[in-house]
């Protein structure tokens, strides 16, 4: 898909298939986050990959926004690791462009995908965290 396109056509999917993903597409969307820009290239972002269906329901109950959850295959929890900044606070966009290449990816491919808000609500901050068990260096922005 050529990048005007998917830019024009890309859409938030709030209802998926049940069907799974093959590793090879999840691998390809996790690559393009993964060449997002970062302040000073210091890349401070963590990705979970979230498969466990317990995991996806709990992820559905702590969200008042990702019920439709339940009904993908998996789901992509985007972090950022404060550990790894150069540049402190920019952790922030750097993950937001992450987040953006990881969407845009996902439609180029032929999936759905929604951002879903996390960070900077303290609620759903605390609820993902104490749910992934995440260290306090790493604050959760999205899911997708």
């Amino acid at each position: 898909m050529e990048i005007m396109e998917a830019l024009r056509t890309r859409r938030s999917i709030r209802k998926f298939e049940d069907r799974p993903v093959s590793e090879e597409l999840v691998r390809q969307v996790l690559d393009a986050a993964m060449m997002a820009p970062s302040a000073g290239n210091a890349q401070p972002w963590q990705f979970v990959l979230v498969n466990d269906r317990t995991l996806l329901e709990g992820v559905a109950a702590i969200h008042p926004y990702v019920k439709m959850v339940l009904q993908a295959p998996l789901g992509i929890l985007v972090c950022g690791d404060l550990s790894k900044e150069k540049y402190p606070g920019y952790w922030v966009q750097d993950c937001a462009a992450a987040m953006e290449n990881l969407l845009l990816a996902a439609h180029g491919l032929g999936l759905g995908a929604v951002w879903t808000g996390i960070h900077p609500m303290e609620d759903r901050v605390a609820a993902y965290t104490k749910l992934f068990d995440l260290p306090e260096n790493v604050i959760p922005l999205g899911f997708a």
